[in-house]
């Protein structure tokens, strides 16, 4: 399993309409991979959680794993549309 769908994977766990969910790279350079997370507006309360735990946990998670695979440091923007 790559990245974005690892991603897509953990977002989609926790979203109500995850048929909605679109996760993509977009960017990438020495230190960092960006990835932007596109969400149903009436799905960012569930993503971001109380006090942003459940988006904090999902980084955290997706560290890990990047770590675990030997990738590099990766930043998560969670949008709604």
């Amino acid at each position: 399993m790559d990245l974005v769908s690892y991603i897509e994977f953990l977002v989609k766990s926790v979203a109500s309409f995850p048929e909605m969910i679109r996760v993509k790279e977009i960017g990438s350079d020495e230190e960092v991979i960006q990835i932007e997370v596109l969400v149903k507006e009436t799905d960012m309360g569930a993503v971001i959680g109380k006090n942003g735990n459940t988006a904090k946990a999902i980084r955290t998670m997706v560290q890990t794993y990047s770590y675990l695979h030997g990738k590099k440091k990766v930043k998560i923007n969670i949008e709604s549309f």
